[in-house]
């Protein structure tokens, strides 16, 4: 008898999800079944809802999650019944162009496949009552009960760690703190600035403070945030609306500006002030994201003397091998996450969490199911 479960699905681009009944399909050789224990609202999310993002339709959405493995298939390799674990959103390939020069998030299938919407062997794993194909959010679709995702997207973290915090590092924390930690070549004693205090930004705070990072500036529109980027390390708040955040990154700096920014607001004017306030020679890495289509000016001047871009989607992750060391920073008191919890919601109250989400009152809303 097939499986059945409730999901979160969107039929309609800035219309509400609705809670309904999904069956599962047959499981393949390398798939997994897990129970989903645990879904963060993302960004990302939103942004599909809003139709920034575009996807086929109907959907499910969610790609920050945490769970129990229910089943495997015959050939599922790193994973088995009754493993905790976080989910990743980037299954790739390992033999791609891209792959063999150490982009996973650049793989070909990966990025091939992925606006289809389906499990990365390009099909559907669920249907809706009518018969009607169900697409999942970036190969997993985690605001359900269940999801079946790869083998390798099912990442084993230690059962002590708590589903609604292990979900986190799935996307955001992992994101903010890869960020900093795998690409931000923060020297030790550096200046950082970190602009945006959301999930990803305040993970990349942290990811700064890991590294040994001298000053953090955080800069953020929301005295709230700031206060909390304060509590996980950063060392400087500057709220924008009252204060220039390129005069406080040179005033403590002597006059050069900041060594390395991390930019996780996605907006046209952060990125911007991205290339005024770090030094000559220093790094920027982007994190947040406009919708594709709008254009993002710069002084040109501020782009010269050897200032170094990049944009980064997901921290360079190694999730076999960043998402144990994460879940272990956190359980040794080094990476916090309880306070990046804003609520803790069921699944029927998903709308009213991504309202709040786009009114910028919540960090992460996280689902808990039994």
């Amino acid at each position: 008898m097939s499986l059945q479960y409730r999901a979160a699905v969107l039929h309609e681009v800035k219309a509400p999800l609705r809670i309904e009944t999904v069956t599962a399909a047959a499981l393949k050789p390398t798939d997994v079944l897990v129970k989903v224990k645990a879904a963060g609202l993302c960004h990302t999310d939103l942004e599909v809802i809003e139709g920034s993002l575009r996807n086929p339709l109907p959907i499910v959405l969610g790609h920050e999650a945490a769970g129990v493995v229910e089943a495997v298939g015959p050939l599922a390799r790193g994973v088995k019944k009754g493993d905790h674990v976080v989910l990743s959103w980037n299954p790739h390939c390992g033999h791609c162009f891209y792959c063999d020069r150490d982009l996973p998030i650049l793989c070909e299938t990966y990025l091939g496949e992925g606006p289809k919407a389906r499990a990365f062997d390009g099909e559907s794993r669920g249907s809706l009552g009518n018969g009607a194909e169900l697409q999942q959010l970036m190969y997993l679709g985690a605001f359900g009960e269940y999801c079946i995702v790869a083998d390798q997207q099912a990442i084993p973290v230690p059962a002590e760690m708590p589903f609604d915090r292990a979900c986190l590092i799935g996307c955001g924390v992992m994101t903010g703190v890869g960020a900093a930690l795998n690409l931000g070549a923060i020297a030790h004693g550096d200046t950082v600035m970190v602009i945006g205090c959301g999930a990803v930004g305040l993970a990349a705070v942290q990811g700064a403070r890991l590294a040994g990072a001298g000053a953090i500036l955080a800069v953020d529109l929301n005295p709230a945030k700031l206060a909390l980027a304060a509590s996980m390390g950063a060392t400087h708040t500057v709220e924008a609306t009252k204060e220039d955040p390129v005069a406080a990154a040179k005033a403590i700096t002597g006059n050069r500006g900041a060594d390395v920014i991390l930019e996780a607001a996605g907006s046209p004017a952060a990125f911007r002030l991205t290339a005024e306030a770090v030094r000559p020679g220093g790094h920027i890495i982007w994190l947040g994201k406009v919708d594709v289509q709008q254009d993002v000016a710069f002084r040109w001047g501020a782009l010269m003397q050897e200032k170094r871009i990049r944009r980064v989607s997901y921290g360079n992750a190694r999730p076999r091998r960043d998402f144990p060391l994460l879940a272990r920073a956190y359980l040794d008191g080094s990476l916090k996450l309880d306070e990046m919890i804003s609520r803790r919601i069921a699944l029927e109250e998903i709308n009213d969490g991504f309202a709040a989400l786009k009114r910028g009152e919540t960090i992460r809303s996280v689902v808990m199911f039994d």
